[in-house]
């Protein structure tokens, strides 16, 4: 008997097999980690068991994610447009119910990802709403572990997903790490959904950059900078980030330019003064 299995670390899914695969490539690299117990793996029938959703409207956006957690704890957002849907991020569960409540509201034209870390059951997701596209930039297609039709990968530096919803590469985290741009949230002063290549920090006030968070390893000035550089001329006053209370609902352009100031000016000091 096949099953498709998930890293227990990450909710990366791989492909239906008899058995567990040797390891995750996802979370067997410098960005992330391999647990002290070792590698482990749950099917995804058993991981569902026991799980429903957590849903909850953060300023503009409606997000979720799986109760109990699983994985790595982010959460995933609702895009509501005039022109349809998009499902920002992704998460390891998904059961009927809230693919219940999706369609009421209007059903999914796409899924949006911003790095590897999230593309967890993504094929799923595409499924479960007809075999819907999940973009992602070319430059991290590697790293999709459940290859398929389903993967709309995208090669320039801006694709626009559906008018005014657009994705553009930032790098840094990842080589294609992304971020979604909508231009009519906050009532058409814009929002910045960033999955965690920028993460917000717990005050809600600052953001920071990381080519891994779990093993402390910042962003040099370069590539920190380069996603300024990507971000210019985008309007935005919010950012929303991969977890539950890190949002920024207003101010987040100064916020951001000012975040990167001082992770640069930290990077260059010479003492602690």
């Amino acid at each position: 008997m096949t099953t498709t299995f998930l890293c227990r670390a990450c909710g990366t899914q791989y492909p239906p097999s008899k058995s567990p695969p040797d390891q995750c490539a996802v979370y067997d690299d410098h960005r992330q980690f391999v647990p002290p117990g070792g590698q482990s793996w749950v099917s995804f029938d058993a991981m569902k068991d026991g799980r429903r959703f957590q849903i909850a409207k953060e300023g503009a956006f409606l997000s979720l994610s799986p109760l109990p957690g699983f994985g790595i704890g982010n959460r995933a957002f609702l895009i509501r447009t005039p022109h349809g849907n998009l499902l920002w991020d992704c998460v390891p569960l998904l059961n009927d119910a809230i693919v219940e409540i999706i369609e009421g509201l209007g059903g999914l034209k796409g899924i949006a990802i911003s790095h590897p870390h999230y593309y967890s059951a993504m094929a799923e997701w595409s499924a479960a709403f007809g075999d819907i596209p999940v973009h992602i930039h070319a430059d991290d297609e590697t790293w999709v572990m459940r290859p398929g039709p389903h993967v709309s990968t995208f090669e320039d530096e801006r694709k626009e997903l559906l008018p005014g919803v657009t994705m553009i590469r930032c790098g840094g985290h990842f080589q294609g790490a992304s971020v979604l741009h909508v231009a009519h949230a906050h009532e058409g002063r814009g929002a910045l959904m960033v999955g965690d290549v920028l993460q917000v920090t717990p005050g809600c006030d600052s953001l920071g950059f990381m080519r891994s968070y779990p093993n402390y390893i910042p962003l040099g000035e370069t590539l920190v900078r380069r996603i300024g550089q990507a971000l210019e001329g985008v309007e935005f006053d919010a950012i929303y980030g991969a977890f539950w209370d890190r949002s920024i609902l207003a101010g987040g352009r100064a916020i951001m330019e000012r975040s990167i100031e001082r992770h640069c000016e930290w990077l260059s000091r010479e003492d602690d003064a």
